[in-house]
């Protein structure tokens, strides 16, 4: 496949999803989507809803190997897994940690970021089931990864097993390897943009091994390979105020959209 000059909306889906946050795909026709409520929906050829445990909204969503839903609760501190409509707790974090960000990974363990009850700290957990295998915080001196603050890191896989984290709380992408070392990061204004890079949802695809991350504040998506080399910024498709992001089994994007919940559905391969 090619990476085209200019993308192109191949479908565009009001979801009715208030201040909508995440995005993830489930095969190439359909995607689990939330905002600021209780509920998660499906949109697609045979859409439904969700209504999750948590308090507020849910912190992110993912889909496992087998194609169901997993998403975090922060308030209650549980993982879960919806199973036939029915939510079931997978995973409860430590007293003072709080799951955030989420993702399944090929292998079928569970990445998840969480933080802190007063925001301090950040971490990363790859759970094997419900065991602790891995835990991702500090660097090889001892300093923090990532940056205090009240926002989740979300995250994602990459083929080579990269770790990709968007950091909003610091404004910064960053790519460990398979054990938590970093291999780079990146905050780059994009060429026609005016405004400092603020990361979203962030994506890897599976077909290229290109990292797609949401650029809020210039209201557009950084394509980048899987060394970090920029290859080019979709804006050119009405991207206003973009906040979700997923891609799908054929690697196209979805795009969802705080303010309107819209999502578009962008085909930027060849």
């Amino acid at each position: 496949m090619t990476l085209p000059k200019k993308s192109k909306v191949v479908a565009v889906i009001q979801t009715h999803v208030k201040k909508l946050c995440r995005v993830v795909c489930l095969l190439s026709t359909s995607a689990w989507v939330s905002g600021k409520g209780k509920f998660i929906s499906l949109v697609g050829p045979e859409p439904q809803t969700v209504k999750s445990t948590c308090e507020r909204f849910p912190s992110d969503l993912t889909i496992n190997r087998q194609g169901e839903l997993v998403y975090s609760d922060r308030e209650h501190r549980a993982i879960n897994i919806v199973k036939d409509g029915k939510t079931e707790t997978l995973i409860t974090t430590p007293t003072g940690w709080h799951p955030e960000g989420l993702h399944c990974s090929r292998s079928g363990d569970i990445l998840a970021s969480m933080g802190t009850t007063d925001s301090s700290q950040h971490k990363i957990v790859r759970y094997h089931g419900e065991t602790v295998a891995q835990e991702i915080e500090k660097d090889e001196k001892g300093y923090p990864l990532f940056q205090r603050g009240k926002y989740a890191l979300l995250l994602s896989e990459n083929i080579n097993e990269d770790i990709v984290a968007s950091d909003q709380n610091a404004d910064v992408m960053v790519v460990l390897d398979r054990r938590g070392k970093v291999r780079f990061r990146y905050n780059n204004q994009p060429p026609r943009g005016q405004k400092p890079f603020s990361p979203r949802q962030v994506v890897t695809n599976d077909i290229t091994g290109h990292i797609i991350v949401v650029d809020a504040r210039n209201s557009c998506l950084h394509i980048l390979d899987q060394n970090g080399q920029f290859l080019r910024c979709v804006d050119d498709c009405g991207l206003e105020n973009p906040t979700g992001l997923g891609v799908d089994s054929e690697g196209r994007l979805w795009v969802g959209f705080y303010l309107t919940g819209m999502v578009k559905v962008i085909q930027y391969l060849e």
